[in-house]
């Protein structure tokens, strides 16, 4: 009696493909995992301190707006750009202030989004890693049937299998990667509105404490 090839052992066979696929997805859920873990309710963070923000520079108080962000968003990507821009609010003008703003925004945005393009990547790499193994798969399975010197299913039986364990696995990998990686393009961008906004209030503030008449949202 034939013994029962496992999935397990399949997996061994074709380890060429199979075990980078493994660490693929082992490097793909341990960056989603960290990434979900560090922007775990930000927008909500950065909504309420943005509409703190403008309250205080409304009155004219910074270092009350200072207190409050060192204390509640020094965390934050949005509380790090007001840490930049707070002791440039009695001296600095209006277009400088944005452009200030608006090259922290950059540069934070860059932070929150570091490691995903290995996501992306892993995704886009994960079915031509599977198709190298469908390949090597079969041309293993006509060897052993040029050896055996016959045809039959029983002889190429073994490489198929591994070649379409590959294949099934390459793909499983690239569509939870590519799903991960595109939900948190999504997330960035809501993340950068967010920011953006807390620019504006952070400028409107100032303007009404200045006296300035109109303000331009960051683009």
């Amino acid at each position: 009696m034939m013994d029962m090839v496992t999935f397990f052992d399949l997996i061994q066979q074709g380890y060429y493909a199979t075990y980078p696929l493994l660490l693929c997805s082992v490097v793909a859920l341990a960056i989603s995992g960290e990434r979900l873990w560090a922007l775990r309710r930000m927008d909500a963070r950065m909504i309420a301190v943005g509409k703190q923000i403008g309250f205080f520079l409304r009155r004219g108080d910074v270092d009350g707006a200072r207190d409050m962000v060192e204390r509640d968003a020094k965390d934050l990507p949005l509380g790090r750009i007001y840490l930049e821009l707070l002791p440039r609010v009695s001296d600095t003008g209006i277009e400088d202030l944005l452009a200030i703003a608006d090259g922290h925004r950059v540069e934070q945005t860059q932070v929150l989004r570091r490691n995903i393009w290995l996501i992306g990547t892993i995704g886009s790499a994960a079915p031509f890693i599977g198709l190298f193994g469908t390949v090597v798969g079969i041309m293993r399975a006509f060897h052993q049937m040029a050896q055996a010197g016959a045809g039959g299913f029983a002889v190429v039986a073994s490489g198929i299998s591994e070649a379409l364990v590959a294949t099934a696995l390459g793909l499983g990998v690239a569509i939870i990667a590519v799903a991960l990686y595109n939900y948190f393009q999504v997330r960035l961008n809501d993340l950068g509105t967010t920011m953006r906004v807390g620019i504006t209030r952070f400028i409107d503030g100032v303007c009404a404490w200045r006296g300035d008449r109109g303000t331009r949202q960051v683009a």
